[in-house]
């Protein structure tokens, strides 16, 4: 069996360092001694720039220097991103451009690595047309998208964006949405497919899901298993069929051709999430041509926090059970990157920034207004009853 195996890394700019080290001690440590024990082992890792600031800022020397030395090795491979996971089908291209940009710089800074010209990791998997073209435009050569992005309903594990010309490795949801370990040691190996394809959250490895076993060790020690990086993967595939892919996200229905493919982030008839994207809209208006001003480091530091796609994900109020996740319901979290917004849009000193300082503090009372009255009537109440 061939595991080919994506792992996405990440942790918001603004989180608190207790959750830094919670991740750390609980997955990264444990996902990097397992490729350092086993030198067979190939993973492929997307590491979002704001984590690798923080662990360099928090003091996890030690571990950016433990993940270079497999870089070198080539047992480990890095992709580009979005360095702020900013959600980014709903962004304006220059705003796309600049994610990616201070991504390949960070990566660039901290672990030596250009990674330029190879894979590509979409934060949520969020994959439009538009994207992909300025992937493309990029210099990079291949994406990995969720087979929610397929049209056809028969997954196929490599193909050719007909949009793009990028190549695309698919994930297999079923395999991604469970603890791929436990899976393996307990199927017999005749039942076992010759190539799997997971992409998920490294925090799945201990941190979302204990594994006091060591299941994953247990795997990793079994005959029949191989592994490669997915650049690896992709220089042995030939003959891949051209395809035209579809938007969507590693949470988008399987079932369904909804034409609302990121109602997670984006659902119209949610209040909170659509107050939070007028203010996004705002603060990313108000900072065109503000280069000059005396505090745009400060707009930018704040923006590049507020932006992040989590803010939007916990005001969904979605059940991620099915994938070791929350129910992603949290007016605390919501609140973190609204502050971040908002402060981002009172930091410019312009004097052509007050007509969006006052209309920001009226939409921000009525955000936190909703957010809260749908905490405490819908999300308190029936916590307390269940209780």
């Amino acid at each position: 069996m061939l595991w080919i195996n994506f792992l996405h890394l990440y942790q918001p700019a603004n989180s608190p360092s207790y959750r830094i080290k919670e991740a750390v001690e609980k997955s990264y440590w444990r996902i990097t001694d397992v490729l350092e024990k086993h030198h067979n082992l190939h993973f492929t890792f997307n590491i979002s720039a704001c984590l690798l600031e923080r662990l360099r800022d928090e003091g996890y020397g030690d571990l950016l220097q433990r993940w270079k030395l497999l870089i070198q090795s080539g047992r480990l491979e890095l992709v580009g991103s979005a360095a702020y996971h900013a959600f980014l089908p709903f962004l304006p291209e220059s705003e796309v451009d600049y994610q990616i940009t201070r991504q390949e710089e960070i990566i660039k800074e901290i672990l030596g690595v250009d990674v330029k010209g190879g894979g590509f990791f979409l934060p949520e998997m969020a994959y439009t047309p538009a994207l992909a073209k300025l992937i493309k435009k990029r210099g990079y050569s291949w994406l990995i998208l969720d087979e929610a992005s397929l049209v056809s309903k028969k997954y196929i594990p490599v193909v050719i964006d007909e949009n793009s010309g990028l190549k695309v490795v698919i994930r297999e949801r079923l395999f991604s949405n469970t603890y791929l370990p436990d899976l393996i040691n307990q199927t017999d190996e005749t039942n076992l497919a010759s190539v799997i394809i997971t992409a998920t959250d490294a925090e799945l490895y201990g941190l979302r899901h204990e594994d006091p076993e060591q299941e994953l060790e247990k795997m990793l020690s079994l005959k029949n298993l191989s592994t490669q990086s997915v650049s690896v993967f992709l220089a042995a595939q030939s003959e891949l069929k051209t395809v035209m892919l579809k938007a969507a996200s590693w949470e988008s229905d399987l079932e369904s051709n909804t034409q609302a493919p990121f109602i997670i982030w984006r659902n119209p008839k949610n209040k909170i999430q659509k107050d939070l994207w007028l203010l996004a809209e705002l603060a990313l208006e108000l900072g065109q041509g503000a280069q000059k001003d005396k505090n745009y480091y400060w707009y930018r530091w704040h923006l590049d926090r507020g932006l992040a796609s989590c803010m939007f994900w916990w005001a969904s109020a979605k059940d991620f059970s099915h994938n070791f996740g929350p129910i992603a319901w949290s007016p605390d979290e919501v609140e973190a990157g609204l502050n971040d917004l908002i402060r981002s849009i009172r930091a410019l000193a312009s004097a052509s920034s007050l007509k969006y300082k006052l209309k920001t503090e009226k939409i921000a009372n009525r955000l936190r207004y909703n957010l809260w009255r749908r905490h405490w009537q819908r999300h308190w109440l029936a916590s307390d009853k269940n209780d």
